[in-house]
């Protein structure tokens, strides 16, 4: 029987989530089910959250586990109760980090994944509709302001990797798609020779992106293995003839591309 983790916050729940699901990863042999509470914000909603936990326990007949993001002692004291474990975070790391530092904290709601910083988050929306708006090189006119440029053939995993860098990172990250026009020549497409600099590339096993294509178009020749096989080479040869890094995203997470794209080129992130 799964274990019934909750992820309780008195905003968003994107930190107790990502911390939770960081501890709950070391347990393989646990099969985890994930419920998120968040804007629990008052000491009614928090009973309210504290009933669904108890129900849940019943239901489980074991304890569930909580992680907990609360700031306010009333409310964390809410979530003290037998029936289930629970982990705060701000409770188990603000209090040493306070003594450390020799002043109190804040304690402001909101302040980590909130618009505390409204330059910071006009870069992190600036990032995002910059790199939708560059997509696929439809908008090739504003290349000069990409921090990073995408190269790599279709379905290779420049899109996502690209929202991921401007939303996570706020980085204008642009992509542009090499296709069979732009083999042979060993040289990059003239669009691209001006930001040489900013280009780095992404690859993928043949296999991989014959089953992607094979979604996308079923029985094609753009998703033929054969042709898979012939796009990836041609690209690379390309890549490796002008001196262009790049990575196989076959076996590596969208967050692993974009740290590593981060630690290769240099980049500062510009939001937290």
């Amino acid at each position: 029987m799964p274990r019934t983790a909750f992820f309780v916050s008195d905003r968003t729940g994107i930190t107790s989530e990502m911390l939770g699901h960081t501890l709950l990863t070391q347990f393989e042999d646990v099969n985890f089910r994930r419920i998120t509470l968040p804007f629990v914000d008052s000491v009614e909603k928090a009973r309210e959250a504290v009933e669904k936990i108890r129900q849940q326990a019943i239901t489980d007949q074991c304890r569930p586990i909580v992680f907990c993001t609360m700031i306010d002692d009333d409310l964390r004291s809410v979530f003290q109760i037998s029936e289930a474990f629970t982990m705060n975070f701000f409770e188990a790391f603000i209090g040493p980090l306070e003594q450390e530092l020799g002043r109190k904290s804040s304690h402001t709601v909101g302040k980590s994944h909130g618009i505390a910083n409204f330059e910071e988050y006009k870069n992190r929306i600036d990032a995002v509709n910059y790199s939708l708006s560059h997509d696929d090189g439809v908008m090739p006119r504003d290349l000069a302001e990409a921090d990073v440029i995408l190269i790599g053939v279709s379905r290779s995993g420049k899109t996502p990797t690209c929202l991921y860098l401007a939303l996570q990172f706020g980085i204008k990250a642009a992509n542009y798609p090499l296709t069979p026009e732009d083999f042979g020549q060993h040289t990059l497409p003239k669009l691209l020779l001006p930001y040489r600099n900013k280009l780095f590339g992404l690859t993928i096993d043949p296999e991989r992106l014959s089953q992607i294509r094979q979604e996308r178009k079923p029985g094609s020749k753009y998703s033929a293995i054969e042709n898979c096989q012939f796009e990836i080479e041609e690209a690379a040869a390309l890549m490796r003839h002008v001196g262009v890094p790049y990575l196989n995203t076959t076996t590596l997470s969208i967050e692993e591309l974009a740290t590593t794209i981060m630690h290769r080129t240099g980049m500062v992130r510009r939001v937290y």
